[in-house]
């Protein structure tokens, strides 16, 4: 019987990563920046180039990887029933924006993929994120959890009754556009005025004085009383936000990642957790928030779990073999 590989792409705004695995664990991994010039196939094409780069490393045949899981930004369209990505991010067409020189309204991500390989899972990357989290993270086998990333942008995955929700388009957990205030005019990458990511981003907050994330952060955590003020602004309002999820999904567990929890995440708990433990205990009452279990590499490991054997859970729970990935 031939050897068994699956592959996985991580899809940002900014770089794509490529993975390649087998039962013992992944085998290579390997990133490029996210193409954004060319026609509309370039992106997915690219995936497939790191794919058989990762291949080549590992010194695999590409042909032996038929299952491939997609963790990407979205948002998702549906263009003649196959995902398509539509990220402002990525698109071009109509922002006038630098950095985005394409005409492109939406990438055919599913479409190409699926010219190489037979089985294509794509997820928003917060959606693989959870899964992974499921699989083998924080939260594994948890029937009522969200995953979120708090980071350059905020994002979301959603789990009910065991059940990750997608939605129509596969945008169910698009959170982060939840419109949070009428007064306030900070402006999310999407266009929106007011929503949770236009407020409390790592980019956003630290726009808002003029420096760069990290140094807002941290100059926080040292004390300095203007970045401190806009740090515990967006802890709060982050955690009103996990509250709203809590009462509209009855959820038992929030698992967190992403570079501002990550690196301030002890420290603004505390303000998180009391916007949710203050209000309605019938639905708050032993809500828990707690860190990513797979840390930096949870949308590796989320992309690789949506195509992953069944039969190969145990053994890769046992041995956390995603680790070698780090070095």
């Amino acid at each position: 019987m031939q050897d068994h590989y699956i592959g996985s792409l991580d899809i940002g705004g900014t770089k794509i990563a490529a993975v390649v695995a087998s039962e013992q664990g992944p085998l290579a991994r390997v990133t490029a920046p996210t193409p954004k010039e060319g026609d509309r196939r370039a992106l997915p094409l690219k995936g497939a180039e790191l794919l058989q780069m990762a291949c080549s490393q590992a010194g695999i045949d590409p042909g032996l990887v038929r299952s491939v899981g997609v963790a990407s930004c979205g948002p998702f369209v549906h263009e003649e029933g196959l995902i398509a990505l539509s990220s402002p991010n990525i698109c071009g067409a109509g922002r006038n924006a630098p950095d985005l020189p394409n005409d492109w309204r939406t990438v055919p991500l599913e479409q190409v993929l699926r010219e190489r390989y037979a089985e294509v899972a794509i997820e928003n990357d917060c959606v693989a994120a959870l899964a992974g989290e499921r699989a083998f993270g924080a939260v594994q086998d948890e029937p009522n959890c969200v995953y979120v990333t708090w980071s350059t942008g905020v994002g979301f995955g959603l789990c009910v009754d065991g059940h990750l929700l997608r939605g129509k388009n596969g945008n169910a957990g698009h959170a982060g556009h939840m419109l949070m205030s009428e007064t306030d005019q900070a402006l999310c990458g999407c266009g929106n005025r007011g929503d949770l990511e236009g407020l409390i981003s790592g980019r956003n907050v630290a726009n808002r004085l003029n420096m760069p994330a990290a140094e807002l952060f941290n100059a926080a955590r040292d004390g300095r009383a203007d970045a401190r003020e806009a740090a515990e602004t967006a802890a709060r309002r982050f955690g009103r936000a996990l509250y709203n999820l809590a009462a509209t999904l009855d959820t038992q567990r929030f698992v967190i990642g992403g570079s501002v929890w990550v690196h301030h995440g002890d420290w603004l708990a505390p303000l998180v957790r009391a916007e949710i433990e203050q209000r309605l205990p019938a639905l708050t009452a032993g809500v828990t928030i707690s860190s990513s279990g797979l840390g930096g590499m949870v949308t590796d490991v989320g992309a690789l779990s949506l195509v992953l054997p069944q039969t190969w859970i145990s053994h890769w729970r046992t041995t956390s073999p995603w680790e070698k990935l780090k070095t």
